[in-house]
């Protein structure tokens, strides 16, 4: 039976890059039922509904969702965002979130050290918890008195079933990263289950960081690390940063999970990027990569690294978009890996 994906490029550059993934999943073989829905916000400012009842019928039942970007000039986009995206997030949940960073080349690095480069990590970020899920309020707004109060939500089972999934995906090394120090509630939580759920696994090895530590000990030298897990919000920060040093936003994939159900988000994490969606220069790749994570997700191995080897070749021949070196654009890109894929 075919795998049913749920495609939703929803706004900006998401209009651009979802159909070169889906160009690339075609050239590479995949049988896969590709339906496109209609969540934007042209659709919202018309019905006020960021996702209509019926789409989200469909949406549950999905296999899989290819996501491209979702956010407009227009709109309030907080409001929209947690409409949608966190939404989705929130109620399939969908409580891992995996960056992983590669670098494919090594002249997008912007290391000096050319032996701290080659990096090829995974952080593996809690993802309906913490700060995101919109816990708190605002008194007296817009008075001189105002007080605002955004609380971090973190649960005995949020935590452990995120620690344990890391510990999973480790090949050699888990790093658990928070700011126990400071945050001492929600870091005791964190550093009680760390403990706990460490303790059964011996053979892999453990190391914690706070995390403006490993906020440094990522610049100074990326490669030591295997698989970071952490919180939403460090998470978040974390692996933007590592994005931009494997070649920035353009080219970082991203994955929304959960194991239990095999439900997954796929996206790329650049956004919508207002200041050149619809000039054909959004560079492809992240959603590429994306959509290699889904396949690899939905049980096809060798699909997903034949695509990852298609956009590490089209990368280092320099057929890509210029924000990484290349002078083509955003469909000549997809037409660059796609080739490299029938050859």
């Amino acid at each position: 039976m075919r795998n049913h994906i749920a495609v939703l490029p929803c706004d900006g550059a998401g209009k651009e890059v979802v159909p070169e993934a889906i160009k690339v999943l075609r050239a590479a073989g995949a049988d896969l039922d590709f339906q496109e829905y209609d969540v934007n916000a042209d659709q919202y400012m018309r019905t006020g509904e960021p996702i209509p009842a019926q789409v989200w019928s469909d949406l549950e039942k999905a296999d899989a969702i290819l996501f491209g970007a979702v956010g407009d000039p227009r709109l309030d986009d907080a409001a929209y965002l947690a409409g949608v995206l966190l939404r989705l997030r929130f109620e399939l949940d969908l409580y891992v979130n995996l960056r992983p960073a590669k670098l494919f080349d090594d002249r997008l690095s912007p290391l000096r050290r050319e032996d701290r480069r080659k990096m090829d990590l995974l952080i593996v970020r809690e993802n309906t918890e913490g700060l995101y899920v919109g816990m708190g309020g605002r008194f007296k707004k817009g008075t001189e008195h105002e007080v605002a109060i955004q609380e971090d939500l973190n649960t005995y089972a949020g935590v452990t079933r995120i620690l344990e999934y890391a510990f999973g995906a480790a090949n050699r090394e888990v790093v658990m990263v928070d700011k126990s120090n400071a945050m001492t509630h929600a870091g005791g939580l964190w550093q009680q289950q760390w403990k706990a759920v460490s303790k059964k696994h011996p053979k892999v090895k453990t190391r914690h960081l706070y995390v403006d530590a490993a906020a440094m000990q990522l610049v100074r030298d990326p490669t030591q690390f295997d698989v970071i897990v952490t919180g939403n919000l460090f998470g978040d920060i974390l692996s933007d940063l590592t994005a931009e040093l494997i070649g920035g936003m353009g080219i970082a994939p991203s994955g929304n999970v959960n194991p239990e159900t095999k439900r997954g988000l796929f996206e790329p994490v650049h956004g919508t990027a207002p200041d050149i969606a619809g000039r054909g220069v959004v560079n492809p790749i992240g959603a590429i990569l994306s959509a290699s994570m889904m396949v690899r997700h939905l049980g096809y191995t060798e699909m997903a690294t034949a695509i990852e080897g298609a956009v590490e070749s089209a990368i280092r021949a320099g057929e890509c978009t210029r924000d990484v070196g290349g002078s083509l654009s955003t469909s000549e890109c997809g037409d660059a890996v796609a080739k490299r894929l029938r050859d």
